[in-house]
């Protein structure tokens, strides 16, 4: 049995980490309702922006004869990552991570072979998971989530578009956890470039298409595009933003109530421990005192 004094030292080190886990859960809380009023703000109108794009660029000349609409064969391929900077916040980074190196072992077996697949990663953790695991990693904009902005989005969407528009990448995929509530986070896959229509959709859209572009459709089609491009790269950064901070306040909250049941065990522990100490004193003094009366 541990002595009064280890167990007392483990209730004061149990109750400090309980102040920090609350500290940070209140953190994470205050800052997720932040970056949640962001995302639904952003949603609709990155949504309506993208169905706009791919739909038109699908059934316009122009459209179709931009750098980030050419389907090229697949020789070399970019794999744009959210995770987070820090670590706390459950299997947050360990499951996108995970679902990821899934994706590309599946879909990309052969260029995975031949070392043609690359990870821009945004956030530490998951520039520091692929490098780990042997994959070419983009550092470049790992920093992303310290000034959370449009510019810093913009800066890396830049950079695949480049990339791609350039032949270095013959597709860009984009990996993020997108936010559903405070406890559920969903992991999201989607092509970045080129910018694809689904044919049935094409289809449909194609039977009742008739635009009027004004000024004109060269300069709509062409500024709207990487406009399209920076916009979902954006969103995703806000949508994992938010989920990570759910899945830190979670976490947190699970860690508050896990250090809650070990700070009881151990005062039922101390209490057993001092019981047992003043025990064993009464049973010495009244042993003491018989052996004074038989002396």
């Amino acid at each position: 049995m541990p002595s009064l004094k280890e167990v007392r030292n483990r209730i004061g080190s149990v109750n400090s980490t309980m102040q920090i886990t609350k500290a940070m859960k209140m953190v994470a809380a205050a800052k997720l309702r932040r970056a949640q009023d962001r995302i639904l703000q952003m949603r609709p109108y990155a949504n309506k922006l993208n169905d706009l794009i791919s739909t038109v660029s699908a059934n316009t000349e122009v459209g179709s004869q931009s750098p980030y609409t050419q389907v090229r064969e697949l020789k070399n391929v970019l794999i744009v990552v959210v995770t987070s900077d820090r670590g706390l916040c459950g299997a947050f980074n360990a499951n996108i991570v995970k679902a990821t190196t899934a994706f590309i072992n599946e879909k990309y077996p052969s260029l995975v072979a031949t070392g043609n697949v690359e990870i821009l990663a945004l956030g530490k953790k998951g520039g520091e998971a692929f490098a780990r695991r042997g994959f070419k990693v983009n550092t470049h904009h790992t920093d992303i989530f310290t000034r959370l902005s449009f510019a810093s989005a913009r800066a890396a969407a830049e950079e695949a578009m480049a990339d791609f528009a350039e032949g270095k990448y013959d597709e860009v995929v984009l990996v993020f956890n997108e936010f559903k509530n405070v406890a559920t986070q969903i992991i999201r896959t989607e092509q970045m470039l080129p910018l694809v229509k689904k044919e049935e959709e094409t289809a449909a859209v194609s039977a009742n298409a008739d635009y009027i572009f004004e000024p004109s459709e060269e300069e709509i089609i062409l500024e709207l595009i990487p406009k399209s491009i920076k916009m979902k790269l954006y969103k995703a950064v806000l949508e994992s933003n938010a989920s990570e901070n759910g899945a830190r306040m979670t976490a947190m909250e699970k860690a508050t109530e896990n250090a809650g049941d070990l700070l009881r065990d151990l005062k039922i522990e101390y209490n057993r421990s001092r019981q047992a100490a003043i025990t064993k004193e009464i049973l010495e003094i009244v042993g003491g005192a018989e052996a004074l009366k038989s002396a």
